[in-house]
């Protein structure tokens, strides 16, 4: 009996001892993942029209999170984070925090390292008009990780041609994903709908974010046919930019330590990518916050126009005016492809009065192969088209035998100009525009139809030569300019064939005019934005919610 009771006085005494210990384990655990919380509260600055909130993360940090609020319902602040060796995301204007550590990251962000030093909330003064304007912001530092890992992002990489035939590919060239603040689909549901409607590429155009690209990786080995093209759409406050195959991120913040259109330009071509201007005519104001071009490029190049954003039946209001913006950018001597761009952020499923999915338009390029570098190629070189529509459209192509592989100049006193057109119905218009001037109007008679003529260089420096194809008296399908350089001096006629047709007339709706169509334009633009002003509205109340 007094051995039983000594044993039980033992292992009483060791269980004891292992709930000191394992509470002792508990406590020691609780310690070790406590979090610090920084607090940042102040007016926003009357000046500039970005500013920074800088905070130390100490050594042994492995996760951050950033809470933030602009405390208004009518100011609207952008948010994005600098960490000492440069970007880690940008979210506009999304309202729930974002969480980022060495592999993972919420959307918009870029896992990695959480390095020791000075970081940046930076904060952009989208809208302000509440005053004073306030921010509130709480940064959480943390030693212990709360994010899940997410295998499925990788290092973008470019992915061999899927396809090695040299022919027309059709691809939409503004599409956005959940990584932009204010879009929703994943990349697998882009995809997915991009292939139903034909397509065989579309480009990944989030805003100010390189975070969609490591995820193209196992969204591309899922589709096979079709191309995934890397992006960025540069959002500014004085418009909207393409970095069309940008693969780093391009700094947006105009006038931030005299940052200029012209250097974001240049970093855009440093990394071998084009620079397209999207839906510049889309004046909204607060509708759409810097949506209308107005930034001053000196010297720079401009490589594409987003000559139509979203289908011409939903936003075709705007057509005459973008492209009278295309036509002027080209007469100033910029050789400038012609580009479209659905804007899509539901990935087709947005059922709204202004809603356009993927696809619509749809931009055809002439390249050599299905990959990325072909494809930027084609655009350099101004092999594209736009269905104005979408990729139901029939399809007209601007050659010449005059016209070398890699150039879009034919050097000589005259020229030979090819039109074919195809998928046309029988009676459907086609005509040349010269100079911004459109010629006379040609029948299709057949399918496919082909058509020539011959023109003479004005001698005064460039001609710039296009074709469109117009369904119901208005453009349905559009090329971009082939260029024509002469070698003799100017003829007293202007160089223009007696049978090369006239400029159109004040009443010509063919929007190839540079008159009395934009007039009308604005009016019907004008009733536009009403009716839009009262669509952002509601739609700002749900993401509000």
């Amino acid at each position: 009996m007094a051995r039983m009771q000594t044993l039980h006085a033992r292992t009483s005494r060791f269980i004891v001892a292992l709930a000191v210990v394992a509470l002792a384990q508990s406590l020691a655990s609780v310690a070790h993942a406590a979090e610090t919380v920084l607090p940042f509260t102040g007016e926003v600055p009357a000046d500039g029209a970005y500013f920074d909130v800088a905070f130390e993360v100490p050594a042994g940090i492995v996760e951050i999170e950033i809470r933030h609020d602009d405390l208004s319902t009518v100011n609207i602040l952008d948010w994005g984070l600098i960490a000492p060796s440069g970007f880690r995301g940008y979210g506009g204007g999304n309202t729930e925090p974002a969480i980022i550590n060495a592999a993972a990251a919420s959307r918009s962000y870029l896992p990695g390292a959480i390095e020791p030093g000075t970081w940046r909330v930076y904060v952009g003064k989208a809208k302000v008009e509440e005053l004073p304007a306030r921010y509130e912001i709480e940064v959480v530092l943390r030693d212990t990780i709360t994010l899940a890992a997410q295998p499925e992002r990788a290092p973008y990489a470019p992915v061999a041609a899927l396809e090695t035939n040299a022919r027309w590919y059709a691809g939409d060239f503004h599409v956005h994903t959940r990584e932009s603040g204010d879009a929703s689909p994943s990349l697998e549901e882009v995809a997915d709908f991009a292939e139903l409607r034909g397509l065989d590429f579309v480009m990944l155009s989030d805003h100010n974010t390189t975070s969609q690209l490591e995820l193209i990786a196992a969204t591309q080995a899922a589709h096979p046919a079709l191309l995934l093209v890397p992006g960025i759409e540069v959002t500014t406050y004085e418009g909207h930019a393409m970095a069309l195959g940008a693969t780093q991120w391009i700094d947006p913040r105009l006038g931030r330590e005299g940052r200029t259109i012209d250097q974001v330009v240049a970093d855009v071509h440093a990394q071998d990518a084009l620079f397209s201007i999207n839906h510049p005519s889309f004046e909204l104001g607060d509708l759409c916050i810097g949506c209308g071009w107005t930034a001053a490029l000196s010297t720079g190049t401009i490589d594409g126009v987003e000559l139509q954003t979203g289908a011409l039946s939903v936003t075709g209001i705007f057509y005459a005016r973008n492209e009278r913006f295309w036509e002027d950018l080209v007469g100033a001597g910029h050789h400038v492809a012609a580009l479209g761009g659905s804007d899509d952020h539901r990935a087709g499923t947005g059922t709204g009065m202004f809603d356009s999915p993927i696809g619509g338009p749809t931009t055809m390029v002439f390249a050599q192969e299905l990959s990325v570098a072909a494809l930027m190629d084609g655009v350099r070189l101004g092999r594209t088209a736009v269905k104005l529509e979408g990729p139901d459209d029939p399809m007209i192509a601007l050659s010449s035998p005059g016209l070398g592989a890699d150039t879009d100049t034919i050097v000589g006193d005259t020229a030979t100009f090819r039109v074919r057109v195809t998928g046309a119905e029988l009676g459907t218009m086609m005509r040349l525009v010269r100079d911004g001037a459109a010629l006379p109007l040609t029948e299709v008679t057949s399918d496919p139809f082909e058509w020539e003529t011959t023109l003479d260089a004005t001698g005064t420096g460039e001609d710039f030569i296009r074709a469109e194809l117009l369904v119901g008296g208005r453009p349905r399908v559009v090329t971009s300019h082939l260029f024509l350089r002469g070698v003799s001096p100017p003829r007293p006629d202007g160089g223009t064939e007696p049978d090369a047709g006239t400029p159109p007339s004040a009443s010509d709706d063919g929007c190839s005019c540079r008159a009395s169509g934009a007039h009308r334009g604005t009016v019907r633009a004008s009733l536009f934005v009403v009716v839009l002003a009262v669509m952002v509205a509601q739609r700002r109340r749900r993401m509000r919610r």
